[in-house]
């Protein structure tokens, strides 16, 4: 079968290459640029727990040496603290910060180490063909290139050549924050921590809209954003100077400490959801699927939330076959999770940027103050910032009356606990994610003290496995010896990309099956799925024929 055709090597593409490769799906990776990023210390991300674990996982390299975890997180308005937040083994876990070029410099870094991934460098993407059996997407270059595929996932950014080609529409709103960007190297008062300071108490000789963010780096290395007024005005070097003067001074006591002034620009957030998804064997991913980033939230997390989705997805279709609707889940799930997030953050904007406050008006789900739910965003909590569950996704299960209650509702992220794996090594659950297969976890207290041998023949285990055995899906059983909120003998069932499908009271083979079933998109067999995705778009017939393994060209 011809391999997936990524377009875009961006976080997201490299990402999703990754991921494919590690469940042994092939793919080519069009690379519009030279192979490599420019070094620029003022774009940065910062990653959530799932999203950095997603990426230290499939680079198999720890992140956190390339960047640096906050100790902490601080909210201020005028002078006085609101809001203090430590990170750690005893409280939330500590966001990653990290440079961008870092970070797809160890993507790429591990893509040169995979022989299923073929990144062709300095192809331009400038026409898609679909048919029944693949699409054909062509490349401009010295010498025009065909490349056959299987599918094609487009995550080449906001200008999206894949989404202009599928014309598919991108609504949204344009420039709704501005920022003034500044990485420098100096001495702060809240060495480690980040910090969110609105309505700061000294004077400024500059327009500003009365918020700045500063995010830490290791070494003394700090990003800092201030929201500027509504408009288009220029940012010039005097008026970024003077930003970083008066807010270093402030926080310094009265006169501004030696720093060092290492890279800069202005950061606009749009918001835009594309209408589709996927159209017949062409999706799309990212920046070119989605536009966020207000009050604080990243897009960078969403899009890796994407690719993670897509990519079991896309690799059960390309070893088992196409299901329309395991294909058509994709947009489901991760449009309905993007659109709640702008619509939340496209209600609380005018609100806290516009002086209404929060008296005249409640988010659904929230009674916080401003500055806390300011805050959320940053921390990726609440409507804003949270990950999002898919409770109401068409993979999941009817209720079968056997199921148990956990604190992690069905659709939501598993825990991260350890377990008990198959060869008797304790390891993380989110280890087990990512490689195609469902897994099966069973809540046994004592498990841990005796090794695997003297239980795993005795008591449910014998029963539990030949269930699992059983499954219409390769599924890894694995034991624990709690999980927040669940009674033992409680069985969960998790998806590839970590959300939980179901939790039941103990080992119920036809109850596990089906969920199971439901979750791969119903029974096997399930038609063409080019008719499938809001109309298909399938495209003309180009006389290719299916190639071989890796990409063929014309």
């Amino acid at each position: 079968m011809d391999p997936v055709i990524i377009v875009g090597a961006g976080p997201v593409g490299l990402t999703l290459a990754l991921a494919l490769a590690r469940q042994d799906v092939p793919s080519v990776l069009l690379d519009e640029g030279p192979g490599k990023d420019e070094q620029r210390l003022a774009r940065t991300v910062v990653l959530r727990e799932d999203t950095a674990a997603l990426l230290e996982r499939l680079t198999g390299s720890p992140l956190s040496e390339a960047g640096f975890r906050w100790a902490g997180w601080r909210s201020m308005r005028r002078k006085q603290v609101t809001r203090e937040i430590t990170f750690g083994p005893d409280g939330p876990a500590a966001p990653l910060h990290i440079a961008q070029h870092v970070l797809t410099a160890a993507l790429r870094l591990a893509l040169a180490e995979e022989p299923l991934v073929e990144v062709a460098v300095g192809s331009r993407l400038d026409a898609i063909e679909q048919e029944t059996s693949g699409v054909t997407a062509h490349t401009r270059g010295p010498t025009g290139t065909w490349w056959r595929g299987s599918y094609l996932v487009g995550c080449d950014g906001p200008r999206s050549t894949v989404r202009k080609l599928q014309d598919i529409r991108f609504p949204g709103r344009t420039a709704v924050e501005r920022h003034a960007v500044a990485t420098l190297r100096t001495e702060l008062p809240w060495s480690g921590e980040a910090l969110y300071h609105r309505t700061p108490p000294w004077r400024t000789s500059v327009p500003s809209a009365g918020e700045v963010t500063a995010r830490p780096f290791a070494d003394d290395v700090w990003r800092l954003d201030w929201l500027l007024p509504p408009g288009k005005d220029l940012v010039t070097p005097d008026l970024l100077v003077a930003h970083i003067r008066e807010t270093l001074a402030g926080w310094s006591g009265g006169s501004t400490p030696p720093y060092e002034l290492l890279d800069t620009g202005v950061h606009a957030v749009h918001h835009r959801l594309a209408r589709r998804w996927r159209s017949g064997r062409v999706f799309l991913a990212g920046d070119a699927a989605h536009l966020l980033g207000a009050l604080g939230t990243q897009g960078l997390d969403e899009g890796l939330r994407d690719a993670d989705n897509l990519a079991w997805k896309l690799a059960l279709s390309w070893h088992h076959g196409p299901r329309d609707t395991l294909l058509d889940s994709y947009q489901s799930e991760r449009r309905s999770i993007v659109a709640a997030r702008l619509r939340a953050a496209d209600q609380a904007l005018p609100l806290l940027r516009g002086g209404g406050g929060l008296r005249s008006y409640v988010l659904p789900g929230a009674g916080r103050g401003q500055d806390a739910l300011l805050t959320d965003g940053h921390l990726g909590q609440g409507a804003v910032g949270a990950p999002g569950a898919y409770a109401d996704s068409p993979l999941m299960p009817p209720l079968a009356g056997t199921e148990a209650e956990v604190d992690t509702a069905p659709g939501a992220q598993v825990v991260d606990v350890r377990v008990t794996a198959e060869d008797g090594s304790f390891v993380r659950l989110r280890e087990r994610l990512g490689r195609g297969a469902l897994l099966v976890v069973l809540i046994a207290p004592g498990t841990g003290v005796w090794e695997r041998k003297h239980w795993v023949s005795a008591g449910i285990m014998p029963r539990l496995a030949a269930a699992v055995t059983a499954l219409p899906h390769p599924a890894e059983l694995l034991v624990a010896e709690s999980y927040p909120g669940a009674a033992p003998h409680t069985v969960l069932l998790v998806r590839p990309d970590g959300h939980l499908v179901t939790a039941l009271s103990g080992v119920r083979p036809a109850a596990l099956y089906a969920a199971a079933e439901a979750t791969l998109g119903g029974p096997a067999g399930g038609g063409d799925e080019t008719a499938s995705g809001d109309g298909g778009d399938g495209g003309s017939r180009t006389g290719v024929g299916a190639g071989a393994e890796t990409a063929a060209r014309r």
